[in-house]
């Protein structure tokens, strides 16, 4: 009896124990307007953090340091989550997969392996299609918001389309790493020279060997903190003015700045450069059929009936084109028989771009699915396109709103931050 008594004690100050623990992690760590980011987000999040760094051999600094950009990643996720949802933008089960299959495809891998790797490594797949979502909705709520507010002027094409001419196919790309020392908007005297100070005491640790990711995590403001302040691949053009002047014939492995902006002081790092060789584009003109399932016409129905409509082409009782504008459901391509006109591939949805792949011009694709509904394509022709006017325009064009797109979304990010009641609890401050 005694032992069932201690054994019943036991159970009980276990169970107890996991409570308070659950209780612990479900806590909530911060509000943000009339949401909340949980005690556990920000623990799942450092541990994913650890576990990518483990693997890379990428060194991360203190808990402490590292808590601050995880608690202001999500900060900055819940604002924009909550942006969408004022804005009535919302992200389909469709586009999620789609992501989720482009991500496979990456990792050259399947949709099925994919989620077994996340049940390995102790993951929840619907917890990370969760993810996969915000992430989605947290790009399109940003391209929606900044590129309304990016103006670019036929004078300043014109200006990079001579340049670009100029240098020709030799333009230097960068390989940049960034950290940014930030300031409030409202800073005072003292804030900004306490800011300046950080900012030379960060560029004398890297000058003395310290390692350029791990300081950017532990001190970064820059929205890429959390991926050690990189910011890939950009071509002057693309970068911030401020960036474009501060690199040019700049060296490897130079580390420049402060660089002072509205946003604080900017250190860079050329991790590596490289020049820009010359591109041909391969272009495809094809045209299609699309039929979509609904709740009359089922998965089924739809791909019989492009089966059929294929079969009277083929046999010369129908023409394409004639097919097309009477009965496919893309009003873009319809009214033009089908015609897509030419363009790069990749700008198709992956299961597009790999039927078009498949087949010599004038061949037919068999009924294929993608995110809009089924589709038979044939294509007419491909072509490789040398770098026209036009080419030089979409490129200048392209380059110009990439700049402005960086400088005018960290602005609204900041907009967001600055306008919501945020409030840290308890020992998260």
């Amino acid at each position: 009896m005694k032992k069932m008594i201690t054994l019943l004690c036991t159970s009980w100050m276990l169970i107890m124990s996991n409570a308070q623990a659950v209780e612990l992690l479900d806590k909530v760590a911060v509000v943000v307007n009339q949401g909340v980011v949980l005690e556990n987000e920000i623990q799942d999040l450092m541990a994913e953090l650890k576990q990518q760094a483990s693997r890379s051999g990428q060194e991360l600094p203190s808990d402490k340091a590292l808590r601050v950009q995880v608690t202001e990643r999500l900060i900055v996720n819940e604002l924009q989550q909550q942006f969408a949802q004022r804005i009535g933008l919302e992200v389909s089960d469709a586009q999620v997969q789609q992501a989720v299959q482009e991500i496979a495809l990456k990792q050259e891998t399947t949709i099925e392996n994919l989620r077994q790797q996340v049940i390995y490594s102790g993951g929840n797949y619907e917890s990370y299609l969760e993810k996969v979502r915000q992430e989605l909705t947290a790009n399109e709520v940003r391209r929606a918001m900044v590129s309304r507010r990016i103006y670019v002027s036929p004078q300043e094409i014109d200006g990079l389309v001579t340049l670009l001419k100029e240098r020709g196919q030799k333009n230097e790309e960068y390989h940049l790493g960034h950290i940014l020392i930030g300031l409030p908007s409202d800073a005072t005297a003292s804030e900004i020279e306490s800011s300046q100070n950080r900012a030379e005491k960060v560029i004398e640790l890297l000058n003395d060997g310290s390692d350029f990711k791990k300081v950017a995590i532990g001190s970064s403001a820059g929205a890429k903190a959390l991926d050690g302040g990189d910011l890939g691949w950009m071509n002057v053009n693309e970068m911030p003015t401020l960036f474009a002047e501060a690199v040019t014939d700049q060296s490897k492995n130079s580390v420049i700045g402060p660089i002072r902006s509205g946003a604080g002081f900017h250190i860079l790092k050329i991790i590596d450069i490289r020049g820009r060789e010359t591109v041909e584009v391969s272009e495809v003109n094809a045209r299609h059929i699309l039929v979509k399932p609904s709740i009359i016409v089922s998965d089924e129905k739809a791909k019989n009936t492009l089966t059929q409509y294929l079969k009277d082409v083929k046999a010369g009782n129908e023409e394409f084109a004639d097919l097309a504008k009477q009965h496919s459901e893309d009003p873009g391509s319809a009214a033009k028989g089908g015609e897509l006109g030419w363009a790069d591939p990749s700008m198709y949805v992956p299961e597009f771009k790999d039927a078009l792949a498949e087949l010599e011009p004038g061949e037919y694709s068999q009924p294929f699915k993608t995110a809009h509904g089924w589709h038979i394509v044939q294509l007419i022709d491909r072509r490789i396109q040398d770098a026209t006017d036009s080419a030089y325009e979409d490129n200048a064009y392209r380059m110009l709103f990439n700049r402005k797109f960086n400088e005018e979304a960290e602005a609204w990010v900041r907009e967001i931050r600055d306008q919501a009641y945020i409030e840290i609890l308890g020992d998260n401050n």
